[in-house]
């Protein structure tokens, strides 16, 4: 449990179950407030301009350097799409039109779950932001498979391209096992 302190008075918090709970919880030794920790939301978008998929270079940690779509977290006051739409331009400048939700996956080890948008890229101006060092489109047959970033991504974009196929992009929802013991990242 990350949480150590209250968020309403500052006391120092315990570990308990909560009257009529069944999870362990942070709980305010003085206050009694109760304080939840819940997994993150990650939104994206895949979006495509002429086959091609707009890909960027990681310019953050982590994995650094490596490629991926744009996606990042959802913040607080905004709804899966603006979120979706926003981290695409902050990451590579673009303006996308979303389609519909493509895939979820839950990536329960680090807490998180996965949203990921089909989108039309709008026109071709994008770049490199604060965020990414490199943004391009890719044709599907140089799609950078030995330096992506996250397995989601690798995931998604191998389903999108067998979907592309018959043009069928069906809704799914998928979990993503843990890596294997003594797996390092980079």
């Amino acid at each position: 449990m990350s949480i150590k302190f209250c968020n309403i008075c500052g006391a120092e918090v315990e570990k308990a179950i909560p009257r009529d709970d069944d999870h362990v919880r942070a709980v305010c030794t003085r206050c009694g407030n109760i304080q939840y920790e819940n997994p993150k939301m990650v939104v994206g978008c895949l979006p495509v301009l002429e086959d091609r998929i707009l890909m960027c270079r990681r310019n953050i940690e982590p994995r650094k350097g490596m490629w991926t779509l744009p996606a990042g977290y959802l913040e607080n006051g905004e709804s899966v799409q603006d979120g979706a739409v926003r981290e695409s331009f902050e990451e590579t400048g673009s303006r996308v039109r979303l389609i519909a939700p493509y895939r979820m996956f839950n990536i329960v080890f680090v807490r998180q779950i996965y949203l990921i948008f089909r989108a039309d890229l709008l026109d071709e101006n994008f770049g490199p932001t604060t965020e990414s060092l490199e943004v391009k489109l890719f044709d599907p047959d140089r799609i950078p498979w030995d330096e992506m970033a996250f397995e989601v991504i690798r995931q998604t974009l191998k389903d999108y391209l067998s979907d592309r196929k018959n043009q069928a992009f069906d809704f799914r929802i998928k979990d993503l096992a843990p890596p294997p013991a003594g797996f390092k990242l980079g």
